[in-house]
């Protein structure tokens, strides 16, 4: 029996979560075919919902722990602004990468130009409702100081900002306070709560653990429930076809040239180790369409299988939750053109360079959750004149987009996690030579 067990053969990860995922596909055309739609809602979606509460449960207290430890990790201030410092420039330069290439896509492509006009109606009047409920989200955002998103940065009630996964920013804002404190007070002064924090990171490791045990399932629900869902509108998958394969080919680029480009150079790693440690995220971030759900399978990938230190992995990942969203610029670059297109708007060069400015600025503030970037892309569209009301037209595959762009958020994290985790170990070996 003893044998029997060393030998198992023992799945990995993302097969579990793999097969979840195309079983879910499956599952959801059966159903679909069998008239079965609201057996999925009422038995299989709830496993779903349950299984994108759990990760939303784990995030924010993974994000404050974690982000206070690799802080502390770094023992001293002038650490944590070098990396701290590397951390941001290179993100905000992948994010412009990305958003040029999403500019470049659409003006060689032109989707919008065949786009058929009796949708537009159509889209229209099926989404106004959503669209009024957007535009008054964009109207506060017109009516607010270009600095709110600094002072939205720092929390009023640090409890208000732990209840509300969108408030991610002010939890970061938080545990850098915290963290620099605790090395400016000493670690040797604070020992117990160091100590507290160390501990109660291994807990919430485990409590992944736990969750990660169960997303084969949730993968299952969330996909036959996203199958059931967009049963009826395959004409909107089918004229919208062009714009979903130019951010497709945007977003391929991306992920499949830029990244590997870095690794390669700047990384440290062989592209063959990189793209094993990745699938499992990517696979998640795609199931979730969040990079913060899937921040605590990020973490554990990077460490354990791309060796990134954890003072490095626990500063860089939440940051770039928060901070690193190119797939989602991207995106916004490629939904702007193509929107100006359809409505027969006449971009030039410098409302493109605004269009890369308000996607870069704006993804910064984009919450790492399903739909965060709609709000964030009126910010895009009003910069340039376009009507927010083109919205409509987009709205009805966006879903399917965010599952994708997703993707691209997570493995950027991962690439910049293991440049900073290069350089700083180079620095170090420099100082002890």
């Amino acid at each position: 029996m003893v044998n029997d067990k060393k030998h198992r053969i023992r799945i990995p990860l993302y097969a579990k979560i793999l097969l979840g995922m195309g079983l879910g596909i499956g599952f959801g055309f059966l159903a679909i075919a069998l008239h079965g739609e609201g057996f999925v809602h009422d038995w299989v979606a709830p496993f779903g919902t349950i299984f994108m509460r759990l990760l939303k449960l784990i995030a924010v207290p993974l994000v404050l722990v974690s982000l206070i430890l690799g802080v502390v990790n770094l023992k001293d201030i002038r650490n944590l602004s070098r990396i701290g410092l590397k951390t941001i420039v290179i993100y905000v330069c992948t994010t412009i990468i990305a958003v040029s290439i999403g500019l470049a896509m659409v003006s060689a492509i032109k989707p919008g130009k065949l786009f058929p006009k009796d949708k537009q109606t159509e889209f229209v009047e099926r989404y106004r409702q959503t669209v009024s409920a957007r535009e008054a989200d964009m109207q506060q955002v017109q009516e607010q100081s270009p600095l709110q998103f600094v002072v939205d940065m720092v929390p009023e009630n640090l409890f208000q900002a732990l209840g509300d996964n969108s408030k991610m920013l002010q939890i970061i804002f938080f545990a850098l306070l915290f963290g620099v404190a605790l090395i400016v007070v000493g670690p040797s002064k604070t020992p117990s709560i160091v100590r507290c924090v160390q501990q109660l990171n291994l807990v919430l490791l485990k409590i992944i653990d736990f969750i990660m045990a169960f997303a084969p399932i949730g993968v299952f629900a969330l996909m036959a429930a996203l199958i059931v869902d967009y049963s009826g509108d395959a004409g909107i998958f089918s004229a919208l076809g062009l714009y979903a394969l130019t951010v497709m080919l945007a977003l391929a680029v991306v992920i499949f040239l830029v990244y590997p480009l870095i690794m390669r150079c700047f990384g440290g790693r062989t592209l063959k180790r990189f793209c094993h440690a990745v699938f499992p995220v990517q696979l998640m971030a795609f199931s979730t369409s969040s990079s913060a759900a899937t921040l605590p399978l990020t973490m554990e990938r990077t460490q354990k299988h791309l060796g990134v230190s954890d003072e490095v992995s626990s500063f860089v990942l939440p940051v770039g939750v928060t901070i690193n969203m190119d797939g989602t610029s991207c995106y916004q670059a490629v939904a702007a053109v193509f929107l100006a297109q359809v409505l027969g708007l006449d971009l030039s060069f410098g409302q493109m360079l605004l269009i890369l400015a308000t996607a870069t600025i704006s993804s910064i503030g984009t919450p790492g959750i399903p739909g965060g970037s709609i709000v964030m892309l009126m910010i895009v569209l009003d910069s340039v004149g376009i009507p927010i009301e083109g919205l409509a037209l987009i709205l009805g595959i966006d879903r399917p987009l965010d599952m994708v762009r997703t993707m691209v958020n997570v493995t950027g994290d991962m690439t910049v996690a293991c440049v900073v985790d290069k350089g700083n170990k180079e620095k170090s070996a420099g100082h002890e030579a």
